[in-house]
Formats: C-alpha cells, structure tokens, sequence
C-alpha cells in the first residue's frame, strides 16, 4: 500500500514537471513568434517610409476615389435591395474566330441573388433568345445582343429593366476562363442525362458526352454547358447550366475544397471582368461565407417559345409575381423603405 502510494506521488510529480516544460516552451515559443512578428512590423513600416511620399499620396488617391465610387454605388441603389446582393453573371462564348460576332456575345445570363440576413442564395437564369427592349434600341431584340452593344453595363441595364429590380454588380467570364476556374477546383462531378454528339468545325467545337455519371474537367464542363442540339434547344441548356451551377455550388461548400480557393481567387482576380472593386472583395468573401451548405434555388424566367423555337417571351405578369416572391421588400413603397 504504502509502495503505490510512493508510486502515485512521484507520476503526479513527473506530470507537473511536463507541464511545467510543456508551458516553457510554449511560453518561449509565443515571444519567439512575437519578436518575429515585431522585426516584420518594423522592417515593414521602414521600407513604407523610403517608399516615399508621391506612392503614399497615390495609395490616397486611388482609396478616395474607391470611397467615391462605392458611395456613388450605395447612393444609386434602390433601398429596398439593402439586404440584397444581385449579381449578373454573363458567360461570354467566342463565338466563330475570325467573324465579326467572336467574343461578343452573351452566351449565359444568370442572375445571382444573395439574401445577407439568411444566407439564401438564387440562380435566375434568362434564356440569350429572350425577346427584351434594350436601351437606345428601336425594335425588341434577344437578350445576349445587349452586350453585343454596350458590354457588360448595359446587359445589366437591359436585365434590370426586364426584371424590375436593383441589380448591383456584374461578372463577366469566357470559355477560357470557365476552364481554368472548374481546373482549378478539380473538376466538377455530374449526371449527364443523355449521349450528347455534336459537331461544329466552324466554332472548332466537338462535343461527344456518353449518358451517366462523369467528372468533368474544364474542357468538358464547358462542353457540357455549351451543348444545344436537343429537342429543348436554348432551354436545354438552361436546365443544364443550372445543375452546373448546383454541383459547382456544392463543391464550393465542402470544407475539403477550401485549399483550392486561393488558386481559384487567383483566376478571378487576374482574369474575370467585373465591376466589383478589389477593395470590396471583403464583402463578397463574408457573403461566400454564409452560404448555407443546402442546394441554392434556381428559377428560369417566366415565358414561353415562339417562331419556332426562335425567341423567349417573357411573360410580364409572372416575372413580377416571381420578383415579389423572391424580393417581398417589393410589395412595399420605396418612400417607406428610406
């Protein structure tokens, strides 16, 4: 008895004194950390200080005139939207190389909807054959012929008018850029709900999908996405853009993909063609950060074919029954929302 009670005292001594090393070097450990962290501070603000005044005064400049423009966005902004982030996301096709069309045209027009106070996020997707009145044009045209003729601000213009709604920013990405952005994530996993074969040597475009599960990589998730030569035509690949758009989702929100996003923040800094400012990025990664892990909704617009499958027409009356489902603030009036 008397044995392990001598045996218990010296574990409890040989315990402390781990923790007590254990708390040492913890201790040593911290201060290192902290004499580091203070020569960087101070190697840093001296190399600041030789950068000179002229750098100093245009780093000054370029923050006001950010500040300018951000208060020019939020003075502008329909103060129902205020818990809202609407994007226009516009795909951007080549088109043939070499015609007068190439890169021109928006192939893909997706609305994209976060909602700040519930981390709801919305997909609305609006067919390139939608029949719309396009600022400073006579005649209704399709929707993709907007940023044939005023690029990106005016498609946002266009889309917004169309919809009735504040829209806040847009995104513009090309084929080349889907490519690099579903490459860097690792690829996209999907079901591809039939054999899809088409070929058009004009575009340098061969698609050739077998019916089933496939991983895609950027070549074939653009593949995927540019296919057309179905029964449903342009809406066929409207439904296909939307589980892109879900799957993609989806990946963005599983914790084992988070060592992808600075190789993906990377193309989206160096090679997307948007309206949002670098110095607002914050904004947009605490957005990515309340995204729920859930599917988000996807809606296509109201309407309906005519001529043939030639045109979308929208359907007024549901388009503004789905905007007040989706944005009830719109139910109110805009002098009551100030």
């Amino acid at each position: 008895m008397g044995n392990d009670t001598k045996q218990n005292i010296m574990r409890k001594k040989q315990v402390k004194r781990r923790r007590r090393r254990l708390k040492l070097g913890r201790t040593l450990i911290f201060f290192l950390l902290l004499a580091v962290f203070g020569t960087a501070v101070i190697w840093s603000g001296y190399h600041l200080y030789q950068w000179g005044t002229g750098t100093y005064q245009s780093l000054q400049a370029m923050y006001a005139d950010y500040q300018h423009q951000a208060e020019m966005k939020k003075k502008n902004q329909d103060p129902r939207f205020v818990n809202y982030t609407n994007i226009l996301l516009l795909g951007i096709d080549d088109g043939i190389p070499g015609s007068d069309s190439a890169g021109r045209w928006a192939d893909t027009i997706i609305l994209v909807s976060f909602n700040r106070e519930n981390g709801d996020v919305r997909f609305l997707s609006i067919p390139r054959d939608t029949l719309v009145n396009i600022p400073g044009r006579k005649n209704a045209e399709r929707m993709n012929a907007a940023y044939y003729y005023g690029g990106a601000p005016l498609a946002l213009q266009t889309t917004s008018q169309l919809l009735g709604i504040s829209i806040q920013e847009y995104i513009t990405i090309d084929i080349e850029v889907l490519t690099a952005l579903v490459d860097a994530m690792g690829g996209v996993d999907l079901y591809v709900e039939t054999d899809m074969n088409y070929e058009d040597p004009a575009a340098d475009l061969s698609i050739h999908l077998q019916k089933g599960y496939q991983h895609f990589d950027g070549d074939t998730a653009q593949k995927y996405l540019r296919y057309r030569s179905d029964d449903l035509g342009d809406i066929g690949r409207v439904q296909r853009q939307q589980r892109f758009i879900k799957a993609v989702y989806e990946k963005c929100t599983q914790m084992e993909n988070l060592t992808k996003l600075p190789a993906v923040a990377e193309i989206i800094a160096n090679k997307v063609s948007t309206s949002v400012e670098m110095l607002s990025m914050g904004d947009m990664i605490t957005l990515f950060k309340g995204l729920r892990a859930d599917h988000p909704k996807t809606i296509m617009l109201p309407g309906r074919s005519a001529e043939s499958d030639q045109y979308w027409l929208p359907d007024a009356a549901k388009i503004e029954s789905k905007m007040q489902e989706l944005f009830p603030e719109l139910m109110v009036p805009v002098e009551n929302n100030k």
